[in-house]
């Protein structure tokens, strides 16, 4: 399986971690202002915080993915692992995008979308030029399948 970029740890903990920063700032002041019970809100979001410096590494290194000859397989989740295996001839069309940290970072990620709306195809955490590549292989060959259907 290729993985994905270490570089997405820290473009999920810049995206992330500052909304429960700003959580345990906010109970802080909360409680420091108002009622001394809010200090218990600011430990919840302290735990939140532990809990996402674990996360997040362990759920970068389960990104995986593998070009084989008649499909797609991806592999994700640390708690909850997904095994999906997308055939190439269920692929209707290829994006790629990059949000503007991952951009920062040189990273984007593709999206397959197929006749499933379940489906969550997406292949994250690769870098810009082996992104573009990507989509364009499983371009390729999604027309290569869907032409013997």
């Amino acid at each position: 399986m290729n993985s994905a970029s270490p570089k997405l740890t820290t473009v999920r903990y810049l995206v992330v971690l500052p909304w429960t920063v700003i959580g345990i700032i906010a109970f802080i002041v909360c409680g420091l202002l108002i009622n001394t019970w809010f200090f218990i809100g600011a430990a919840v979001f302290g735990l939140l915080l532990l809990w996402e410096l674990w996360l997040i590494p362990a759920q970068v290194k389960r990104l995986g993915w593998l070009e084989t000859e008649n499909e797609l397989l991806l592999t994700k989740g640390k708690l909850w692992h997904s095994f999906i295996v997308v055939p190439y001839g269920r692929i209707q069309f290829v994006d790629v995008k990059a949000g503007p940290v991952e951009r920062a970072f040189g990273l984007k990620h593709v999206e397959l979308h197929t006749a499933s709306s379940t489906s969550d195809s997406t292949v994250r955490g690769l870098l810009a030029d082996d992104a573009d590549a990507l989509r364009t292989r499983l371009a390729e060959r999604a027309r290569e399948k869907m032409s013997g259907l």
